[in-house]
């Protein structure tokens, strides 16, 4: 049974009368990719700044290795990598004197891997950091942090601002912590990304985590997408139970079915000779668009 990197029990935040975060429970365990989602506003940043120590809770708790995140912020920091979305850098460093000074803060230097992740993220580290684009400057932080040897890494839209052959860099990176061990908490609105690379997510809308599991315990929540061709028309197929956004074509039909009622549909098509059958499995972003509609667009 793997270690547990964080820890959200019953967690509460507010400010005054507003209700930032309402009784989130959640945990990562090492080796675990955690995706965290949800639109703007919707408590994702909070709840990091609680992880991180930087906000007290208001009720439950927050663990971190087994630590009280607020009493235990100094011990718990020499262990975690955090990247927020939104880099700021000293603009009379360079790049490299930057991810230098972190890795001195650690006082592990592994000079070799940091030439390779300086490669990997095509980042030129002699530059100072005022000339740099927020991309690059989000190549700095992500650089920094994969370079530290820590033990869990906090994310909070670490990819915002790079392109997708970076995004597409930063996955691996992120898949070969997960393969020594680490925990990964990662908060995005990137879904495809949160799909690849998560073994579990979380859904929060206005402070309330309201779905989690893996996506295959999700994904029961959503429809399939089907498209068929028949040698007959198919009949009386509008009122069938589970079925949804009918559209025809002379024998072709595409529809959406209920994950529990795919079996019986299936059945009741083959009566019309089925020559040709796609099926597309639910999307996290189906998931997503069930909770928030076109809110969280």
């Amino acid at each position: 049974m793997p270690a547990t990197s964080l820890e959200l029990i019953n967690l509460a935040k507010r400010f005054g009368k507003l209700t930032a975060l309402d009784d989130i429970s959640l945990k990562v365990n090492e080796g675990e990719v955690f995706g965290y989602i949800g639109p703007n506003g919707a408590g994702k940043t909070t709840t990091i700044r609680v992880l991180l120590g930087i906000l007290q809770a208001t009720e439950g708790s927050a663990q971190v290795f087994g630590l009280d995140a607020w009493k235990a912020a100094v011990e718990i920091h020499r262990r975690i990598a955090y990247v927020p979305g939104d880099v700021n850098l000293w603009p009379n460093l360079t790049g490299g004197e930057v991810i230098d000074l972190f890795a001195s803060l650690r006082g592990k230097r592994d000079k070799a891997y940091r030439e390779k992740l300086l490669r990997d993220f095509d980042l030129d580290p002699t530059k100072k950091c005022r000339t740099y684009s927020k991309g690059n400057r989000q190549k700095v932080a992500l650089v920094a942090a994969f370079a530290s040897d820590a033990d869990l890494f906090i994310l909070d839209e670490p990819t915002s601002g790079l392109d997708p052959l970076m995004e597409l860099v930063f996955q691996e990176h992120v898949l070969e912590q997960k393969k020594k061990g680490n925990g990964i908490f990662l908060s995005s609105h990137i879904l495809s990304e949160v799909e690849r690379l998560c073994d579990r997510v979380g859904i929060i809308r206005n402070g309330k985590l309201v779905e989690t599991g893996t996506l295959t315990e999700l994904r029961h929540l959503t429809r399939n997408t089907i498209h068929a061709e028949t040698e007959k028309p198919v009949e009386s197929f509008e009122t069938f139970q589970g079925v949804h956004d009918l559209r025809t074509s002379g024998n072709a039909i595409t529809f959406q079915v209920d994950s529990v009622e795919l079996g019986p549909v299936l059945a009741y098509l083959t009566r019309f000779g089925l020559k040709k059958l796609d099926s597309a499995p639910p999307t996290l972003e189906d998931l997503f668009m069930l909770h928030y509609g076109t809110e969280g667009a």
